[in-house]
């Protein structure tokens, strides 16, 4: 089964939400847990006891691990694994991208079976060029596994690059869009190249129409995105749309229990 079929399933049963796995420091301390790899764990495992086989996707923020060194990303090993033995779909927000031989072992590490940090799915950067994430789309394709390629980013430095024109016109971000919409093309129900799209955007500046595939819209909750900006940029329906909470929802620990109830809440507004 490809991951678009697993995703759809997992939709179907969970609503769309996405929830992000963000230790940030700021939120270790309001859980009353030190700065360091305890910490951590306690963290990142209570989020797995909360929302594991209770929402569609679970999205860890790989930065946050990595800041520990080797323990930390020991600990994003185990979100990856309890959150498997769960039966929940994860995405690892990682944002690699690069060339050749070096964009094969970020594939090998984030998309291949036998891998402790392969996910179902990983977030990539495009801007080296689209066909340099060649070598990550064929290793997603040969072990059912999916991407997220930044398309639009809600940051403000983005706009420069992503609205750029490109020489046969058009901007640096629709070419992503365009490029995923052609390898997601003929996948039933969807394809397995989604987008990262920020829902803080004021506004879309894309034709997403063709993409046949999954869209990760981060920013909804805390960051300042509601359900009527999601339906401004995607629509009324928000077809294959997966905002993403994090803060909004991870604010409410160190309980797995409230975790899991503001989880539900979040994702019962979307279908307001």
């Amino acid at each position: 089964m490809s991951f678009a079929q697993r995703l759809s399933r997992a939709v179907s049963a969970h609503g769309p939400l996405c929830v992000g796995i963000d230790p940030h420091p700021g939120l270790l301390d309001a859980w009353g847990l030190p700065r360091d790899v305890s910490g951590l764990e306690r963290f990142a495992l209570t989020c797995v006891e909360a929302f594991g086989g209770h929402v569609a996707l679970v999205k860890p923020q790989a930065a946050f691990f990595e800041a520990y060194g080797s323990k930390g990303v020991a600990v994003l090993e185990s979100v990856l694994e309890g959150l498997r033995d769960s039966g929940t779909l994860t995405l690892v927000d990682a944002k690699r991208g690069d060339i050749g031989s070096t964009m094969a072992a970020y594939a090998a590490a984030y998309l291949s079976d036998g891998s402790p940090l392969a996910g179902d799915a990983v977030t990539l950067s495009p801007y080296l060029g689209f066909g340099s994430l060649d070598p990550a789309l064929e290793a997603a394709r040969a072990s059912g596994r999916g991407v997220f390629v930044l398309a639009r980013t809600s940051n403000p430095e983005g706009a420069s690059v992503q609205c750029a024109e490109v020489p046969s016109g058009g901007s640096v971000g629709q070419s992503v869009v365009d490029e995923a919409a052609r390898r997601n093309a003929g996948a039933e129900p969807l394809g397995d190249v989604g987008l990262v799209v920020g829902a803080t955007l004021a506004e879309l500046d894309l034709d997403l129409s063709d993409l046949h595939g999954y869209v990760l819209a981060p920013g909804f909750g805390a960051q300042g995105a509601t359900v009527a900006d999601l339906r401004r940029l995607f629509g009324d329906d928000l077809p294959g749309v997966l905002p993403t909470s994090s803060r909004d929802v991870l604010k409410h620990g160190p309980d797995s229990a409230l975790l899991r109830s503001a989880a539900r809440r979040v994702g019962d507004s979307l279908a307001m």
